[in-house]
Order: C-alpha cells, then sequence, then structure tokens
C-alpha cells in the first residue's frame, strides 16, 4: 500500500470519527508546514470537521498566532512537550474546533542536537474540554519521511486514544 494511500485512510478515519461525533479539529503545524492540514483537506467534504490550520515555523508565528510564551520556548526549546501542549490550546483558543493536534520536531537533516536528534517529534492532541495529551516521538529516514511519519501519527492519535478509553 502506498504512503499517499497510507495518509488518505488515516485522514477518512479520523474525518469519520469528527463527522459521526458532530465535532470539529483545528491543527497547529511546525516541521510538517501544512501537510497535515493538506491531508484532510484531500477529504472530500472535510469542511464537515475541519475548521482551520495554522502553520507556525518559526517561534515568531508560535508566539503571535498561538500565543505560545515566549519563556516556554526559551527555557524547553520549540521541539518539546510544552510547547506542543501551548500548541493546541492556542490552537483552540483561536479556532471554533473542538480538538487540536499540533505537531513540533526536527525533520533534518539539519538542527538536531544530542538532546533533540533528528527524527525528534512532539505531537500534542486536545479536546477543548481536556488537558492536552503529548505524545514523542523519535522518527528515522530523510527530511521527507520523518514528516511523513509524524504526519500519519497525528491523524491516528485521536481515534486510538479514543477506542482504547471505550474498551479499558
Amino acid at each position: 500500500m502506498s504512503s499517499h494511500l497510507n495518509l488518505t485512510l488515516a485522514a477518512k478515519n479520523l474525518g469519520h470519527f469528527l463527522n459521526t461525533t458532530h465535532m470539529r479539529l483545528v491543527t497547529a503545524e511546525s516541521c510538517t508546514g501544512g501537510w497535515l492540514g493538506q491531508c484532510i483537506t484531500d477529504i472530500s467534504g472535510s469542511s464537515a470537521w475541519y475548521d482551520r490550520g495554522f502553520i507556525t515555523y518559526s517561534n515568531a508565528a508560535k508566539t503571535d498566532m498561538l500565543q505560545v510564551q515566549a519563556e516556554t520556548i526559551e527555557r524547553f526549546g520549540a521541539v518539546s512537550a510544552e510547547v506542543a501542549r501551548q500548541m493546541t490550546q492556542g490552537a483552540l483558543q483561536n479556532s471554533l474546533a473542538d480538538y487540536a493536534i499540533a505537531i513540533t520536531g526536527v525533520a533534518g537533516p539539519t538542527g538536531g542536537t544530542t538532546e533533540k536528534p533528528v527524527g525528534t517529534v512532539y505531537i500534542a492532541w486536545q479536546k477543548r474540554t481536556q488537558l492536552a495529551h503529548v505524545t514523542l516521538e523519535y522518527f528515522i529516514g530523510n527530511r521527507q519521511e520523518i514528516r511523513q511519519q509524524a504526519v500519519y501519527t497525528a491523524l491516528n492519535l485521536i481515534p486510538a486514544e479514543l477506542s482504547a478509553i471505550k474498551s479499558a
């Protein structure tokens, strides 16, 4: 199965969940540069469940558009659980959505450090009435592959999490 088909199926699955629960989604992306939003809007009818997306690649964009605190970026770095969490909160504050997904990471090939090597990606999701959930992933591959893995993981987080809750 092609990777494009995997992304399409994951986006359709997320859309089905959101549509059947009458919920809407907002995205906040850094290292994926809008790829998550593109996968979602590739689905016909996604306007019924996708409110908007923020591409906040720079630190200034994160603070201006999502109200991520500059102190948080200075203390933890733009690639951190704390920033991912604030990205979902800001996305929800600046949208009509019920759920937010945020992605921030190091896609490479440059920018990695010992503490945060290339492939380090934080993905957060949050329901408006709840606290954010953050996952830390270490993806392997080139820039394109790391970004693709991040998008695929993000598309599957909400349905997977809710399935786990229902089966518990």
